[in-house]
């Protein structure tokens, strides 16, 4: 008997198919979908804002068109080089410092038997992250100040006070072991999920071979974690310019300006401060780029180098 050849389904019968299949997740995506569209997308006729000489009176539309004028100033002004090197400095070290805890974190978590400890621990560890940044900025000034609870109890035990806000140098320790501390619990949530996933079959035959706990978590729940990781470094690599300007800007004084003066803070003050809308559009759309350009690079060389990537 003559073998019949399927007609191929044509892509686009193929995609409405899809679309029928699983109408019930796209209707359940919807309002996120169009939520995204208007808050994120639609405001995004702004950009213009870099290239042209904004004027209040004359509207986004009927403002003059300047071109590259105002990313040619930032380039060239004195602050350039000294923001540039604040914003990568304090963002690779809160990398370099941040990204392994909540990793290291969540292994040794998951080796603890005792559920209420366990329970504790994480309550203590994720409730530093819902406090807002205005009122643990308030906390961080508070205790380190030169009367302080962390100055008072090195008096306690012999040790003279330190200087920890009339020291320019200590803002990016100040800033990156406390964004850990507020982090920690909070960052580990999403590779605790996965170690729970981990077959415990794996574990108990490991056991049973011999194997010591530090081995059993270097050989079974590292590799478990190895793609989420990945991931969580590429999402992070995207946003190595973004710091945000809310925490720096509220440890920043006059003392530490030099350290604590980043793109975000200084885009804050010429463009909502000083009304300078064009000119602080162009610095925002600069540092966009270039967490953009990361995280495409980062992505591509996780992929070759992981077989893992965003997409």
């Amino acid at each position: 008997m003559a073998r019949q050849n399927k007609k191929p389904v044509p892509k686009q019968r193929s995609f409405w198919k899809r679309c029928v299949k699983y109408r019930s997740l796209i209707l359940m995506s919807l309002p996120g979908l169009i939520a995204v569209f208007i808050f994120s997308y639609i405001p995004m006729y702004g950009i213009q804002l870099a290239f042209k000489d904004y004027r209040v009176a004359d509207g986004i539309w009927g403002s003059a068109w300047v071109g590259l004028k105002h990313f040619k100033t930032f380039f060239e002004s004195y602050q350039f080089k000294d923001l540039l090197w604040n914003t990568l400095s304090l963002s690779l070290y809160s990398l370099i410092a941040g990204f392994p805890m909540p990793i290291i974190f969540a292994l040794l978590l998951n080796y603890i038997t005792n559920v209420k400890l366990k329970k504790v621990v994480q309550m203590v560890t994720y409730a530093p992250h819902f406090i807002s940044t205005v009122v643990y900025c308030g906390m961080i000034l508070i205790f380190l100040s030169s009367d302080g609870v962390i100055n008072q109890l090195l008096k306690l035990i012999g040790i003279d006070s330190v200087a920890f806000l009339t020291n320019p140098s200590n803002f990016r320790h100040i800033y990156v072991w406390s964004g850990v501390l507020q982090n920690i619990g909070w960052g580990s949530i999403m590779y605790i999920s996965v170690l729970t996933s981990v077959d415990p079959t794996l574990h108990e035959a490991a056991t049973v071979d011999g194997a010591t706990r530090f081995q059993r978590l270097l050989h079974i729940d590292l590799p478990a974690i190895v793609p989420t990781m990945v991931i969580m470094l590429i999402m992070r690599a995207g946003e190595i310019m973004d710091l945000g300007f809310e925490k720096a800007f509220l440890l920043q004084n006059n003392i530490n300006l030099d350290y604590s003066e980043i793109i975000a803070t200084y885009v804050y003050k010429i463009g909502i401060q000083g009304g300078q809308f064009s000119y602080s559009s162009a610095i925002g759309l600069f540092n966009n780029v270039i967490n953009m350009v990361l995280l495409v690079v980062v992505n591509k060389i996780a992929k070759k180098v992981s077989d893992v990537s965003l997409w």
